[in-house]
């Protein structure tokens, strides 16, 4: 491949421990930056819901918009990253999610839905870019064996800022007064609703005007900064005469099956933080109540992380870690189907289903640490189209919340979590089987 000459390019394994580090603090940066961005919808989802009258289903609109970019940019993303290299591709990154940051204020000033979900998928697109540089630089950023502890490293920094996202954004836009004010809204006349509502969606402007200047400020920041151009396109004399029969993806089927395995993982991990404000909303919880369980949600995971990065691989290997957290989530959903009963926990006096909602959390935290090494290994010159393939998949996230979003108005919330275990059924499969898959015939298994 002809790669430009005012970019320089270094082999992973020639890297000091100080550009490793260095590469490392930065890349953990992006990813606070993807975790504020993305957990945001979580208090979007009610947030519209109140402001834009919504159903449901029209509701999850919001991740399906922000999350089917992913689908449409991440093989163009690919591409991009070839020719301009990793660092100028972060830097558009960055600001096309700035324009997609300023989208929402001609959209609070109208309140219209269909603008909103505009920014929102603009702002995926930039995403799109991101997770497709920083996923697989992260995961060849050193031995393949210790990937997903680098990916833990990366979780923490992504969930650390969900953690607070729902929270900050949420005590901007709403006051202790709108508990009041909402418990009587269907009670108002038209033009005191609208105008109410009017007032209420404005209160993004602030907020979402400070993160796109930010966003713009870093893209600049990115372009210059000493994080090295990695060499992902040579392969060594070994794995050059593995893949020399290799023609496209389709010859890797545990990167295909890997990429179906991302699909439904994001799906999980979504449902679990987008729909338990609507949840606890269905039991009688207030959304100023309700505002902490995606934060709490985020908590186990970050927790998950933390023990992945002791565990792993020091104690136990990351493949069977990823077989725990599937037998872990399977279990998991079935508790939140069939566990009834009110308990006071963290001050919440809240049905016992709710936790383990939370719990997800816990075993949806090293799955993609775990799959992504594992769907990557022995690509060599396919890792960048491998890698944002693997990003494609994310658009699971836009599928499964309209998915939930359907069934709950179809049936009701807590029924709706059904959708979840034929996820983990197939995840336990990849596990176990599925990433040794090297040949179509299902004969040829690396042990």
């Amino acid at each position: 491949m002809r790669i430009r000459k005012n970019i320089n390019i270094v082999e992973v394994g020639s890297l000091t421990k100080k550009q490793t580090f260095i590469s490392t603090l930065i890349l953990g940066g992006l990813f606070f930056i993807f975790g504020f961005v993305t957990w945001v919808n979580a208090i979007l989802i009610p947030y519209f819901k109140i402001a834009c009258e919504l159903t449901h289903f029209e509701s999850y609109l919001v991740a399906f918009a922000f999350y089917i970019s992913y689908f449409v940019m991440s093989i163009p993303s690919s591409y991009l990253l070839k020719s301009v290299g990793f660092k100028k591709g972060i830097m558009f990154g960055l600001w096309i999610m700035a324009a997609g940051v300023f989208i929402f204020i001609p959209a609070a000033l109208t309140r219209t839905y269909g603008v909103f979900l505009m920014g929102l998928f603009t702002i995926g697109c930039g995403l799109a870019i991101l997770q497709t540089a920083a996923n697989p630089y992260i995961t060849i950023l050193g031995s393949i064996d210790k990937a997903a502890k680098r990916i833990s490293i990366m979780g923490i920094c992504n969930k650390a800022a969900g953690l607070i996202a729902p929270l900050i954004f949420a005590s901007v836009i709403f006051k202790v007064t709108d508990s009041e004010v909402l418990s009587r809204i269907h009670t108002m006349g038209g033009a005191e609703r609208s105008a109410f509502l009017d007032e209420l969606v404005r209160r993004v402007i602030f907020p979402y005007t400070t993160l796109g200047i930010v966003l713009t400020i870093l893209g600049g920041f990115i372009r210059y900064s000493p994080l090295p151009e990695i060499n992902t396109e040579e392969e060594n004399s070994e794995l050059s005469v593995i893949n020399a029969d290799k023609k496209h993806l389709f010859h890797f089927p545990y990167l295909i099956l890997g990429v179906l395995a991302i699909f439904l993982h994001v799906g999980t991990q979504v449902i679990a933080i987008d729909t338990v404000i609507g949840y606890a909303n269905s039991m009688g919880i207030q959304i100023l109540e309700a505002k902490v369980f995606p934060s709490y949600t985020l908590f186990t995971t970050i927790i998950g992380y933390v023990s992945g990065i002791i565990l792993i691989p020091r104690y136990v290997s990351q493949v069977n870690v990823l077989r725990a957290c599937t037998l872990i989530g399977a279990a998991l959903t079935l508790l939140i189907i069939y566990s009834h009963g009110s308990y006071i926990i963290l001050g919440h006096n809240a049905d016992i289903s709710i936790w383990f909602i939370v719990s997800l959390g816990l075993a949806n935290s090293l799955v993609w640490a775990g799959i992504w090494p594992l769907a990557l290994n022995n690509l060599g010159r396919f890792t960048k189209v491998g890698s944002s393939v693997l990003i494609m998949a994310l658009c699971g996230s836009a599928i499964f919340p309209l998915l939930y979003g359907y069934v709950a108005d179809l049936y009701n919330e807590r029924a709706a979590y059904w959708i979840l275990f034929p996820c983990y059924l197939y995840l336990m499969f990849y596990a176990f089987y599925g990433h040794r898959i090297t040949s179509w015939r299902l004969i040829k298994i690396n042990k």
